[in-house]
């Protein structure tokens, strides 16, 4: 049995995903394909590391030293041909935490922040929670394939937008930009002096064939204009860690989110996470290769499934993350009564698609990370929910 076989028993051990069923879908033995960790063990070279440091009992303040921002560096010129500077990154908990500082750093009250809908949840509080203005550039569904409409997003970017929090890859539609999106998204931003704040959490889950780029890598004045956010967690199954960087190659705005980091107090990650974080970049390539393989065989399986056995589901064409967006509208079901279908009559616990804005009102996000024996058993019920109600 491979690694990426065997189920594990997750509960009782607070997962969020799994310990929390009762609590968001009010059914407490739903098949859990919401939230974004996977149902895989860490790398081994991340547990032998985590387990050599428990060993020595002390726990007291980390230092984030050359040694793990060498693994960062490294990490990011090998796998995304993106050459950066140690003295480039900051350091916080989380990509989450990092946007909040960001958008308190480099806009004011009142400013307006551009997203991409439908789009990752966090993005909209990192928005309104700290009293910014959402402006919205819809992404187009052509075939389920989705497309950006760079006539609107200029548009809007000449209404005085401040700041775009770019999702790259894109979560929940599994876009993987190309280098001519990139670039026009960018070129337009410098024209309009728009800061990107471009989250990369997906960067390392692409599917084979498929090369993402950070969009501050493709030419100085670019990444001027850029700030990236990385981490291994969604990499490595690490979330629980808490522990994820910040790239910014201008001195200036790395001072000022520096500073706006330290006033906050989410300037430093723990010893644990800075252990698995090094070990992950310098040991888990080969496991994260096997990986990708095996998102790629799952999602094949989905898609093959669904596409013989019902009429009713549509699977968006995803590029990257292991998450699938999934049109329901030929359920005639809307969003709550979509969500009830899934968790009560169907089994399967999914992300409601409303929730990532009014776009995704008629969809349903899946989280394909997990054993086969978990995916088939996840997607039988929904087929077989479909054949009994439709």
């Amino acid at each position: 049995m491979g690694i990426f076989d065997k189920v594990h028993d997750r509960t009782n051990t607070r997962s969020v995903k799994w310990d929390m069923r009762e609590a968001v879908f009010q059914a407490g033995d739903v098949v859990p394909m919401w939230v974004a960790d996977m149902d895989f063990q860490a790398p081994q070279a991340v547990n032998d590391a985590l387990m050599d440091r428990a060993k020595h009992g002390i726990y007291g303040y980390t230092v984030i030293d050359e040694d793990v921002k060498n693994s960062i560096v490294n990490w990011v010129s090998r796998r995304h041909n993106w050459v950066i500077q140690g003295e480039w990154l900051s350091f916080s908990p989380g990509v989450v935490a990092s946007l909040h500082m960001a958008v308190q750093a480099f806009t004011e009250p009142g400013d307006s922040i551009l997203i991409q809908t439908p789009v990752y949840t966090p993005f909209y509080n990192v928005i309104e929670s700290h009293d910014r203005h959402i402006v919205k550039n819809p992404l187009q569904k052509n075939d389920q394939y989705y497309q950006i409409d760079f006539d609107d997003f200029e548009e809007k970017l000449k209404t005085g937008v401040k700041a775009f929090l770019l999702c790259s890859p894109h979560n929940p539609v599994g876009r993987v930009w190309t280098e001519e999106e990139l670039k026009e998204m960018a070129r337009l931003c410098v024209k309009h002096n728009v800061l990107i704040l471009s989250d990369e959490i997906h960067a390392d889950l692409i599917y084979p064939g498929e090369t993402h780029t950070p969009i501050a890598s493709l030419s100085e004045a670019i990444a001027a204009q850029t700030i990236t956010f990385m981490s291994p967690s969604k990499t490595f199954n690490l979330a629980g860690l808490q522990a994820s960087y910040i790239i910014t190659s201008d001195k200036q705005k790395r001072d000022q989110l520096d500073s706006q980091l330290h006033k906050q107090g989410h300037h430093m990650i723990n010893a644990m996470g800075n252990t698995a974080m090094e070990a992950a970049y310098r040991h888990g390539e080969e496991w994260l290769d096997e990986l990708r393989v095996v998102l790629e065989k799952n999602k094949a399986y989905v898609i093959r499934r669904l596409e013989e056995e019902t009429d009713k589901l549509n699977i968006t064409r995803s590029e990257g993350t292991y998450l699938l967006w999934i049109d329901c509208s030929k359920l005639g079901l809307d969003s709550k009564a979509l969500k009830t279908f899934m968790s009560k009559t169907a089994g399967v616990g999914l992300n409601s698609g409303a929730d990532y804005g009014e776009e995704g009102e008629y969809f349903m996000r899946m989280n394909i990370a997990c054993p086969h024996d978990t995916l088939q058993e996840g997607v039988e019920r929904l087929i077989n929910a479909i054949h009994n109600h439709y």
